[in-house]
């Protein structure tokens, strides 16, 4: 039987997200790729480890088997792990803090918490900007070690030779609406619908704007008022009816507001996290993009109508 720990570490996953695809984007895998892994787990075991139908997925008896086992074997390989990093980096001069910043993306927290666990002993001090462009100067001279940002979906992420950005995920833009709002209870609307509304944006020194004004006009109208504030303030805005607010639709449940996809996805938002390239004779950049994927995953699920908007558009 050819089973090891990363077999585990996929049977578990899958056993709590109770659905291959949801699983597949917190291990960062294609849905097919993570089949086929599934499949060869079940020839190596010998029987199927978990029963998929129209409900999800779940364990099947050999299946709950397994994950007793693993529930033993990870926590203890994982603090064999930890034990050698830190043994390690106490000889090598492996990075013992690390200075992290966001850039307008709601992922921050979720990110930081993942990091901190997956780099067990690295003490991280946040910042946070406005500009992608001034994250990758910070990144480039070395005052930052790392970056999370969001950027609208047609910006170009300055390199300089010396930054690399790695892309998690691009998200349709939502609009913010009271709850009273004629079209709150749409599973989309026309961006059109809304020709009329006062409208707020996120800031940011991005293209962001100007790509929501050329959707307007694609759409047949120019917006008569458009402002940048920050998310708090967005909400209770929107809340009292006094305006809607296009908004990153993940970690958004306030009562009195509700988002709504946009019909069409005419905006997207990307998430990225970046590093200098010579990152990796400091910390392991596979724990830093596990964090980050992991951070939006987490995000997706804890958002439930962004989630129901996804299964709907992806079948």
């Amino acid at each position: 039987m050819d089973i090891d720990l990363r077999h585990l570490r996929l049977v578990t996953v899958v056993a709590e997200q109770g659905s291959v695809t949801r699983a597949s984007n917190v291990l960062g895998m294609a849905q097919p790729a993570l089949t086929a892994q599934l499949n060869r787990i079940d020839t190596a075991l010998g029987g199927p480890c978990f029963v998929r139908d129209r409900h999800g997925t779940r364990p099947t008896p050999l299946g709950e088997l397994v994950l007793r086992h693993a529930r033993v074997l990870l926590p203890a390989m994982d603090a064999f792990s930890e034990d050698v990093r830190r043994h390690v980096s106490a000889r090598t001069g492996e990075a013992t803090s690390l200075r992290v910043g966001t850039v307008t993306t709601v992922l921050g927290g979720l990110f930081l918490n993942r990091l901190r666990s997956g780099l067990g002993g690295v003490a991280l001090t946040s910042y946070t900007s406005w500009s992608p462009d001034e994250a990758a100067t910070r990144l480039r001279r070395g005052t930052l070690d790392l970056a999370l940002v969001g950027a609208c979906e047609n910006d170009t992420l300055p390199t300089d030779g010396d930054v690399e950005w790695f892309r998690l995920h691009t998200d349709p833009v939502f609009v913010l609406l009271a709850s009273e709002h004629p079209l709150a209870g749409q599973d989309t609307v026309p961006l059109g619908g809304l020709a009329e509304e006062s409208w707020l944006t996120a800031p940011g020194d991005g293209c962001f704007e100007r790509c929501f004004v050329a959707a307007c006009t694609r759409a047949g109208f120019a917006p008569h008022e458009v402002s940048e504030v920050e998310r708090a303030s967005a909400v209770e805005q929107v809340r009292d009816g006094h305006a809607v607010a296009l908004v990153q639709p993940l970690l958004l449940d306030q009562p009195g507001v509700v988002p709504v996809a946009l019909e069409g996805e005419p905006l997207s938002w990307s998430q990225y996290v970046g590093w200098r390239r010579d990152a990796v004779e400091r910390f392991d950049v596979d724990v830093v993009r596990a964090a980050a994927l992991g951070a939006h995953a987490e995000a997706v699920r804890r958002t439930p109508a962004y989630a129901s908007y996804l299964e709907r558009r992806d079948g």
